[in-house]
């Protein structure tokens, strides 16, 4: 039975190491953008079509890019994906975005199919003496985007 509020968009868990276990993942994330996906549509027309319009039919589909964030915690798992993709273009993940309930038990899942790193970003450094958190941020390019419930 579906739920008469929605989830909080502020409790989840990301693992980007491919693993099936989401408890494995690596450092809190503050932020995770960009989830979604595009179908482009050809239009079509037939010689013989006793309407003058066109059919639109689906053709490729696309997996928008996803963007995480998280504080700087002496990590250097994105760095060291960076680096195995550099020397290893073929070198592919699936990194999987699980959303949680209050209770955290995982609700809903979105699968990146064939993922790769293709930005990194490092902090701001500013000696102005503030409680700013020192962020990273990677923008993640997937062949493709899956979403499941989780059981």
């Amino acid at each position: 039975m579906p739920r008469e509020t929605p989830y909080g968009a502020y409790n989840f868990l990301v693992d980007f190491g491919g693993g099936d276990n989401p408890a494995s993942a690596t450092g809190g994330f503050s932020d995770v953008s960009g989830l979604g996906t595009e179908i482009t549509l050809m239009e079509y027309r037939q010689g013989n079509d006793k309407e003058n319009r066109v059919r639109k039919i689906p053709a490729l589909h696309k997996a928008g890019d996803v963007t995480l964030k998280r504080g700087i915690m002496g990590l250097t798992s994105f760095w060291d994906w960076i680096n195995r993709t550099r020397l290893d273009p073929q070198h592919k993940r699936v990194v999987k975005i699980v959303l949680q309930d209050e209770q955290h038990n995982p609700v809903l899942a979105w699968k990146l199919v064939n993922a790769r790193p293709m930005k990194w970003t490092g902090p701001t450094l500013a000696a102005k003496g503030g409680s700013d958190v020192a962020m990273e941020e990677i923008v993640i390019a997937a062949e493709g985007i899956e979403m499941e419930p989780v059981s």
